[in-house]
């Protein structure tokens, strides 16, 4: 029976790491969430990164506005942003509302303040291994194979999914640790002969039980990022759960494993640009 990547733990213990360096440092993190429309899963990603945020002593300030508000309102609300010295990160929650370029958006945020590290210009500071911030799905990943004393190094990792925000600085990352990393997608033929050669097996696609128990290498580790509903609404991930913990080393689950270090990591994030912008002595 697999271990289990418990990610719901390992969070709290950031979360406090961060609110105790907050209460040393003498720097009070400012953290921008701006939501465009009433996507009601959006509603819930902000509120509870609004709750993490008081967890932290992270003052967080929410900017709502209508779908209809325009590109151009959005734009000049995160040039506002960029300019507030008590504001260290922004973070425009994610899908836009159709009529919005995602892309402007994003490289419209000062890369000093994009927590969410998916500016190019932080994207390919990643790519060269030499980053302020990591996107926080990803790094929370690392940060749970790191506590559990999984290192990459020598090992194959097939990471399933090729997004911008997960798939690619997921790569990235495991090689830059020395991993030995092939990336599956939806045009890979016989996905299941690649993840069966896996010893770290990343899904990240969001399909419900995409990854079954015979694509598994005996004793893989197995880490689920994705976030799915099953046909009768519970939450669930990329990975047929109860047959493959039997097969696996390491698992996390869905929900507690991944979920909860992306926002944790988020709010370390936001204290480190914090840092970073109140001088290079608080680095």
């Amino acid at each position: 029976m697999a271990k289990i990547l418990d990610g719901k733990a390992l969070a709290e213990k950031v979360r406090v790491e961060v609110r105790t360096e907050i209460e040393t440092c003498g720097i009070k993190p400012g953290l921008a969430v701006v939501i465009v429309g009433e996507n009601p899963a959006s509603r819930i990603y902000v509120d509870s990164k609004k709750k993490d945020c008081a967890a932290c002593g992270i003052k967080s300030e929410e900017f709502a506005l209508k779908a209809d508000a325009g590109e151009e309102a959005l734009l000049t609300l995160i040039q506002e942003l960029n300019e507030r010295p008590d504001i260290h990160g922004i973070l425009v929650q994610l899908p836009l509302p159709k009529g919005y370029s995602e892309q402007k958006v994003i490289e419209a945020i000062s890369p000093d303040k994009d927590v969410d590290a998916f500016h190019p210009l932080n994207v390919g500071r990643i790519m060269l291994g030499d980053y302020a911030f990591l996107p926080c799905t990803p790094a929370g990943v690392m940060e749970l194979l790191d506590h559990y004393g999984i290192d990459p190094k020598g090992k194959h990792c097939v990471v399933v999914g090729r997004s911008d925000i997960v798939g690619k600085p997921q790569a990235m990352l495991l090689l830059h640790r020395d991993g030995t990393v092939t990336i599956c997608h939806s045009r890979t033929p016989d996905l299941a002969a690649m993840t069966r050669q896996a010893d770290i097996l990343v899904a990240a696609v969001g399909k419900v039980n995409l990854i079954t128990a015979d694509m598994v290498k005996p004793g893989a580790v197995v880490v689920d990022v994705a976030m799915n509903r099953d046909e009768n609404g519970k939450l669930c991930g990329d990975v047929d759960f109860e047959r493959v913990e039997p097969i696996a080393s390491y698992i996390s689950p869905v929900p507690g494993g991944v979920g909860p270090m992306t926002r944790a990591i988020l709010m370390r994030n936001t204290l480190m640009a914090a840092k970073r912008l109140s001088g290079p002595e608080n680095v």
